[in-house]
């Protein structure tokens, strides 16, 4: 059985300066910011599917272990893990493509870490490892499944809208996610 595919308005994005805006840490709340230069492929689909199912994000699920795994540990790509009080709260992927971009390719946090003011910090925490990078320009995509205020969010911390395009997003079925609970 295949799902119903979603229509979605996709907007791309780019910068081409680091952030201006410095945001404090968050208060009463434990955090760390730790690079994972080797996830691994199961480790990495936990955090993917506890950060992106409530938003749909299906691409890299649908990877058998040896792709996942390629493009994991490909050294242009870097993933980055959020701790709060000890455990995963979100992450996000940084990509250095070939021509001096770099592409912040996944973003966000799982439930649990909502609502504590730790979004934009994150997200600043993301722009200012990628713009250690020295690119020429930083890009990300979003959708209109993606939090509500991710755009606006986008924007305020210094990108602009290049492009806009209408896709579709098909839903994991029953079966595919029935696969994934048996490899993890």
């Amino acid at each position: 059985m295949s799902e119903t595919p979603i229509a979605v308005r996709v907007t791309a994005l780019e910068m081409t300066a680091p952030p201006k805006q410095t945001l404090p840490r968050p208060v009463n709340i434990q955090t760390a910011v730790l690079r994972v230069p080797e996830i691994t492929p199961a480790y990495y689909r936990f955090l993917y599917m506890q950060v992106g199912r409530r938003w749909h994000w299906t691409e890299r699920l649908r990877l058998d272990d040896d792709a996942l795994a390629a493009l994991l540990l490909d050294k242009r790509n870097d993933v980055t893990v959020l701790y709060v009080n000890g455990a995963p709260a979100g992450f996000f992927e940084l990509r250095q493509e070939d021509d001096g971009v770099v592409e912040l390719s996944h973003f966000g946090l799982m439930a649990h870490a909502l609502g504590h003011g730790l979004g934009k910090w994150f997200l600043l925490q993301a722009l200012l490892a990628g713009w250690s990078l020295s690119p020429s320009k930083m890009t990300v995509t979003t959708n209109t499944l993606d939090h509500p205020r991710a755009l606006q969010l986008y924007q305020r911390f210094g990108f602009s809208p290049v492009s806009t395009r209408d896709a579709e997003i098909v839903p994991l079925t029953d079966q595919e996610w029935f696969e994934l609970a048996r490899r993890l």
